[in-house]
């Protein structure tokens, strides 16, 4: 993929499909170290031993519209080009974690690309799932919980227009601050 930000929505769609109800993504930038991490946590069905062992193989998937699964393998294979590494957690009725990092100049890693896109499309789908959001570069940091979002909005949904334009607004403004070279 030529974007991180699809491997993130990648990860996020199998959470979704695991019926997670709770999904905690952090991304962490530190020019210092020279790293860059990506977790993805949800609280949905997990997976067992057997299952845990084969996710990193293309020709294995759980989902039943497709028979392979390239996802999770695209994405170890990145970030091992990146002198990086994929470890996945996981346990039945408990959920799972997927915690990738690359080398952060390295010449064969992807940009983040569209990060706001992909959690917009998480955010305004069908699925009523909570998600709580950090971006860390250096000493700066973005962050946000649907469910703190939720408890404020009451009945009116996140697909709302006048909330789903602030919602736009909001991640855009707190990637630009976390971008800007202010302190």
């Amino acid at each position: 993929m030529r974007e991180l930000s699809l491997h993130i929505l990648d990860l996020l769609e199998n959470s979704l499909e695991a019926g997670a109800s709770r999904i905690d993504v952090e991304i962490s930038e530190d020019t210092f170290r020279n790293k860059l991490v990506i977790s993805v946590t949800d609280n949905g069905r997990g997976m067992d031993a057997e299952t845990l062992q084969r996710a990193t193989d293309p020709f294995f998937t759980t989902r039943a519209t497709r028979s392979v699964g390239l996802g999770i393998p695209l994405l170890k294979a990145a970030a091992e080009r990146c002198n990086g590494s994929l470890k996945i957690t996981s346990r039945p009725g408990e959920g799972t974690q997927v915690v990738v990092d690359f080398q952060r100049d390295h010449l064969d890693r992807a940009p983040l690309g569209d990060i706001a896109s992909t959690l917009l499309s998480v955010l305004l789908s069908r699925h009523k799932v909570d998600l709580h959001f950090k971006h860390r570069v250096d000493g700066r940091e973005f962050e946000f919980d649907t469910q703190e979002m939720r408890r404020i909005l009451g009945d009116v949904p996140l697909d709302h227009p006048r909330v789903r334009a602030w919602l736009e607004d909001f991640i855009a403004e707190g990637y630009r601050d976390l971008y800007s070279n202010r302190d």
